[in-house]
């Protein structure tokens, strides 16, 4: 069987056109039938915006699977494993719970059972962890409990890392796809590197969930003009579990020949087999560090950890001074960086055992520092070239907007409160202008002050900052 680089792409293709074709016509229903995103007070967007968005994308993947059982090359994946019935039948019912809630706002309790369900139907199914492959120790059997609780873990803590992170335009949808690229990569080297077709299925589903993010993007970068909704964020967080979840296990250290040789050309040939005990989490740490923080944030502020807050990383790029966009951006920058650096050391090392990796990751960890932290530098350009630069950089432009500033705190010290007016001198109603600046003031500090965190473990509907349709993306 020739490699199937044409059959992954034209498959790619077909998940991500239907997805993009899709999400209109979705968008219009999500509208009619009023599953809708409003305005609450930490978030981001101006106005209502229609969710719904893991209709288009579960489209997608079906379209995606239906493809891949009609080519040569990859057809052998569904008559030789059981895998992909059980990826769509847990899917299938992680995104009607999705749907469910982002209509009719469903608890979170409820959430996370039905996240324990969908995972238990993909073990009943065969897509489970079987071993472990322990470094120093060996091969390590997993009971059939213990397989089964290991893997429902694995699906509950990816779905809620994915999403957490959905808390911009964009910011879910690209995260994945990038953390699907790496884990193709991966799943790729093992099966056609190294030969083990037990790695067939999880390279199929990064190829699928990468084409359900690429045909969704569109409609959903800044400005979005549809949102996916917990039907699409759950959806895409357990379909990238699945990859690591069916390669993680599968691979047996006998067919790379581990034993042979010396020490040092074992241990390069063992690489392959510990890493995807580590990639699971370097292609979703960003979103699982958001996660981690998240709990212990809240834990420590004695709330509950399905409370929603607005401490997530991406607010926090936010109050730094970055745009919506940059702040993207730079959550793009630093999965990438860990996700293909992980993967290309592994691939890198264990062929060559070569150590050139880890200085180029250094260097561009440095060039994401300094990313991070440019709002925080404002450089002083001298007054005959003020008119060159944008008017943050002009030395007038940022004393004007400090006496503002000191003149606002000055009003508020005088008693006069914000957004109401301030009696004229001659004792007419001369505070109108007052009360307009104090409304604009207001709505501008509640956009900046409340930005959008996700949950899929969030509060239910008796949480007192959530509107009737006041979901997740």
């Amino acid at each position: 069987m020739g490699q199937p680089v044409r059959d992954y792409l034209l498959t790619l293709c077909v998940t991500a056109a239907v997805t993009y074709l899709l999400t209109g016509p979705v968008r219009k229903f999500a509208v009619a039938v009023g599953a809708m995103t409003a305005i609450r007070s930490r978030d981001v967007h101006r106005e209502p915006t229609p969710r719904l968005g893991g209709v288009a994308m579960f489209l997608g993947l079906c379209a995606g699977l239906l493809v891949a059982d009609n080519l040569h090359n990859l057809g052998g994946v569904f008559a030789q494993s059981n895998e992909p019935r059980a990826l769509l039948s847990g899917a299938a019912l992680i995104w009607l719970i999705g749907v469910l809630d982002d209509k009719f706002e469903i608890d979170a309790l409820i959430k996370l059972g039905a996240q324990m369900i969908a995972a238990g139907v993909m073990v009943m199914q065969g897509l489970t962890i079987l071993w472990l492959p322990v470094p120093g120790v060996g091969t390590v059997s997993l009971t059939q409990w213990q397989s089964t609780l290991l893997t429902v873990a694995v699906v509950v803590v990816t779905i809620n890392a994915v999403n957490f992170v959905d808390g911009l335009d964009g910011l879910a949808a690209g995260v994945v796809c990038i953390a699907a690229a790496a884990f193709f990569l991966h799943a790729y080297h093992l099966w056609y590197g190294y030969g083990i077709e037990a790695a067939a299925p999880a390279t199929l589903f990064a190829a699928i969930l990468m084409g359900m993010c690429l045909g969704f993007l569109p409609h959903n970068m800044s400005p979005a003009r549809i949102f996916m909704g917990d039907s699409g964020s759950m959806l895409i967080g357990l379909v990238l579990a699945a990859g690591p979840i069916s390669v993680t296990g599968q691979v047996d250290p006998d067919t790379l020949k581990l034993f042979e040789g010396g020490t040092r050309g074992a241990t390069h040939a063992a690489l392959p087999v510990f890493i995807p005990l580590l990639l699971p989490l370097t292609i979703i740490a960003i979103p699982l560090a958001d996660l981690l923080l998240a709990v212990v944030r809240r834990a420590w502020n004695g709330q509950s950890p399905f409370a929603a807050d607005r401490g997530h990383l991406h607010h926090r790029l936010l109050d730094i001074g970055h745009s919506k966009t940059r702040a993207v951006l730079i959550m793009y920058f630093w999965s990438a960086l860990i996700a293909f650096g992980v993967v290309l050391y592994s691939v890198v090392y264990s062929t060559q055992g070569s150590n050139w990796v880890l200085p180029v990751l250094v260097a561009l960890s440095a060039v994401g520092l300094v990313l991070l932290l440019l709002p925080r530098f404002r450089p002083r350009v001298p007054r005959w070239a003020e008119s060159f630069v944008p008017p943050r950089y002009r030395r007038g432009a940022r004393r004007q907007a400090a006496d503002g500033e000191g003149a606002g705190v000055r009003g508020a010290a005088d008693g006069a409160a914000p957004g109401t007016a301030a009696p004229a001198a001659d004792g007419t109603d001369g505070g109108a202008g007052v009360q307009a600046e104090g409304e604009d003031g207001g709505r501008a500090a509640a956009l900046s002050a409340g930005v959008h965190g996700a949950t899929a473990l969030r509060a239910g509907p008796g949480f007192t900052d959530r509107g009737k349709a006041g979901s997740t993306r």
